[in-house]
């Protein structure tokens, strides 16, 4: 069903002003999922957006037409394949998705021995709950990643560890970002800890007419060099940090080749704007 097939009644979806984000974040791996050449395929995006214009719960159409749609997709794949590596390094490790909102990357890519542990504020937990379900590897705990009470429930699983913040940071002060950075590696050394930044740029032109943005929330948080976390003395190394169209040579290798020519075009025109948007994958040292 088409978001444009049938306009919602009143609306059932009800979330603070940065959980609704997850919604976007949703539909555009929904949209892409419905191409005939995505570059992504989640099929449980596509059933729960379905779902949910079925009800009148949403409306999705705010969203269509937006630019940020497509960049929330590379953004994924990046954050998809680190995950992978992961799993490949460490198959019975545990992979925490803090802000999971709606995300099936367990669904995409669990290899039936890892656990997984979703952690989100309770109103976006309630949702998520409609349409995913705990089980012996993969559960869901609800609280925020400003706190640290939730941290002993992901220390009862096995390490290593993989903490992703998707759409997360980017939401909180310099000083809050530092303070969750800081708080992973210290309970955590050793563990992985996968986020997206922008840059001052983007923070301050967010508002744009042309990025259509429909949602409330604002990014706070603005990073020009994701390496500056290492400066912080938070006791973080960074591993590997990409623009969006710096995609890691596996996902380009698993596309076909109008999908790679592509990328090839979006990469030479966007080639003086790669660093506007990164994402990064850094490693708790344990040298705070």
């Amino acid at each position: 069903m088409s978001t444009t097939e049938r306009g919602p009644g009143p609306e059932s979806v009800r979330l603070g002003e940065v959980q609704e984000t997850l919604l976007a974040t949703l539909y555009a791996r929904a949209v892409e999922s419905r191409k005939k050449h995505g570059i992504l395929s989640d099929a449980k995006a596509v059933e729960i957006v379905e779902q949910l214009v079925a009800e009148g719960a949403y409306d999705f159409r705010k969203f269509e037409g937006s630019a940020t749609l497509p960049l929330a997709v590379l953004r994924t794949l990046i954050l998809d394949q680190w995950v992978r590596d992961f799993l490949d390094e460490h198959p019975d490790g545990t992979v925490v998705e803090i802000g999971a909102g709606l995300s099936s990357r367990y669904e995409r890519l669990d290899n039936g021995r890892a656990a997984w542990t979703d952690l989100d504020l309770a109103d976006a937990l309630e949702l998520r709950r409609r349409f995913y379900a705990e089980g012996p590897r993969r559960r869901m705990v609800a609280g925020s990643v400003l706190e640290t009470s939730w941290l002993a429930d992901v220390a009862t699983g096995p390490g290593p560890y993989l903490f992703v913040l998707e759409g997360v940071l980017l939401y909180f002060t310099e000083e809050q970002v530092r303070g969750v950075l800081g708080t992973l590696a210290d309970a955590f050394p050793g563990a992985l800890i996968a986020f997206d930044s922008a840059s001052t740029g983007v923070v301050e032109n967010q508002d744009h007419k042309a990025l259509k943005k429909e949602l409330a929330a604002s990014f706070t948080w603005a990073c020009d060099d994701p390496k500056s976390v290492e400066a912080w003395g938070v006791g973080l190394t960074v591993a590997d940090s990409r623009g969006l169209v710096e995609l890691p040579k596996a996902v380009l290798a698993r596309m076909g080749f109008m999908q790679r020519r592509g990328m090839a075009v979006a990469r030479a025109i966007f080639r003086n704007s790669a660093d506007a948007y990164r994402v990064s994958l850094c490693r708790a040292d344990g040298s705070r």
